[in-house]
């Protein structure tokens, strides 16, 4: 699947407009590592913008991420990139036994963070927000509590990449596509 029909597709199931730039962040995050990995930057991608297309339908845990990945399948998405997605939420009991498994699911929560963290600044905007200020941000239980912490410390350890290091990767990609992101 290239990018342009991942988002036709992202856009036929997401129409809240904050799920589809979460979708944005984290395909940009996907393609840093994919690039830094030495792995297919626009494979990646797609993966990141496809973690939750089906979110906004089926936000519930008995059917998402299960029902993207049955029309992903029925799509003809190679498996492996369908088992990362189901990979990224940790209760569908699916391994992360795959770099971009590990990569989409260290980003996912993080983009999340990165973005709330953006989103109180005084402009709104990407370019204020620090590595520091994000560990700052991460520290204080009352901001963005539905940000889980715990996630985005496990991810970075999956990945092998330190905390700081993959707050460093993750904003820097987000920053670069500021404006896709609105931020």
């Amino acid at each position: 699947m290239i990018r342009d029909d991942a988002l036709t597709l992202l856009h036929e199931w997401t129409l809240k407009d904050g799920l589809r730039k979460h979708a944005y962040g984290v395909a940009a995050a996907m393609r840093a590592y994919a690039r830094r990995f030495g792995e297919d930057a626009d494979i990646w991608g797609v993966v990141g913008l496809l973690h939750d297309f089906d979110y906004e339908r089926y936000p519930d845990a008995d059917n998402h991420p299960f029902r993207g990945a049955e029309e992903l399948r029925r799509l003809g998405m190679e498996e492996t990139l369908v088992r990362a997605i189901l990979a990224h939420a940790s209760y569908t009991g699916v391994p992360r036994d795959t770099l971009v498994a590990k990569a989409l699911f260290a980003v996912d929560e993080l983009v999340g963070l990165i973005t709330a963290a953006a989103l109180v600044t005084p402009d709104k905007k990407l370019e204020a927000v620090g590595v520091r200020s994000v560990i700052k941000k991460m520290k204080d239980k009352a901001f963005a509590r539905a940000v889980n912490r715990d996630e985005i410390r496990l991810g970075a350890e999956e990945l092998g990449v330190p905390l700081e290091e993959h707050i460093g990767v993750v904003l820097a990609a987000m920053q670069a596509s500021a404006a896709e992101l609105g931020l």
